[in-house]
């Protein structure tokens, strides 16, 4: 089977919002939606779909605030393609900024987002709107076409058709900072015999990141089972699921995911770089692939 990625997308980006996250004794309550463009966007699902995902720690736990500025989540819709929600956390995780998009521009979209945020936090609401204004109406370009949004918004198009390298593609990248070569190969064999994986870690940016980058590495494989690169505490059953799947978590819902009746998972640690696994996968490859 071939890429989950979409083809020829109607517009480069779905919704546009801004979220404010639940006070810190509203545990029980849904994070609010502040912004959203266009503002006739009226697919209710996706939006409350959206904000829950803009949070996907314990709102009580210390690590919250320390969150990693930047992070991806992943949709699917009825076609099995991938949504991507870009999103930016602010200063203590009070407010998420989120493009949703069917694009995966992760270094393109994490820009913008820095400039969308800044606009919003200095209340440049005209230089916001007619940023996102000009790029939703933007034909989709060539990859390796170079795009001027404004004075402040410029950037080259990917191609994710091509082998993802280092230091082009951020996920890759962040994934090799942060994970060992070795355990990088017991996770790669873990895929190959699609297992069912759990990758936790402290930072946001570095957990979608080393998810997206163990994906990247079957290139030109694809990963064809459940791919969530971060898991909202709301749907934390589903690392109890029966077949294969590639999730993120964020270490402060670990506690409760190990207390869940979890069997033959590969659950590797960013935090520690250390990886537990019941199985024998690498050394099951082909000995003629496999070079330690």
């Amino acid at each position: 089977m071939g890429s989950r990625v979409k083809q020829n997308p109607e517009s480069t980006f779905e919704v546009y919002v801004e979220v404010s996250r639940p006070g810190e004794n509203a545990s029980r309550q849904d994070p609010e939606l502040q912004r959203i463009f266009p503002e006739d966007f009226s697919d209710q699902e996706v939006l409350q779909t959206v904000t829950k995902f803009c949070f996907p720690f314990s709102l009580d736990s210390l690590s919250a605030s320390q969150v990693g500025q930047n992070f991806t989540f992943v949709l699917t819709d009825i076609d099995s393609k991938h949504r991507f929600g870009f999103c930016r956390l602010s200063s203590g995780a009070k407010s998420c900024f989120c493009i949703l998009s069917y694009l995966p521009w992760f270094e393109v979209f994490y820009k913008l987002l820095n400039i969308l945020a800044d606009y919003s936090l200095k209340n440049q609401d005209n230089q916001r709107n007619e940023l996102l204004e000009t790029l939703y109406r933007l034909p989709i370009p060539e990859p390796g076409s170079e795009v001027h949004l404004s004075v402040h918004s410029y950037f080259t198009v990917p191609d994710s058709r091509e082998l993802p390298s280092i230091p082009e593609n951020r996920n890759l990248t962040e994934y090799f900072v942060a994970v060992d070569v070795n355990n990088m190969l017991h996770l790669y064999a873990s895929m190959l015999y699609e297992r069912r994986i759990l990758i936790c870690c402290s930072k946001l940016s570095t957990l979608t990141a080393c998810i997206h980058g163990s994906s990247a590495m079957l290139f030109p494989m694809h990963w064809q089972h459940v791919y969530i690169p971060v898991l909202p505490p709301h749907l934390l059953d589903y690392c109890c699921a029966p077949m294969p799947y590639l999730i993120g978590i964020h270490s402060s819902l670990m506690e409760k995911v190990k207390s869940m009746s979890l069997e033959d998972v590969v659950v590797l640690n960013v935090d520690t770089n250390t990886l537990e696994t019941p199985f024998d996968d690498l050394q099951n490859l082909p000995s003629e692939v496999v070079c330690i």
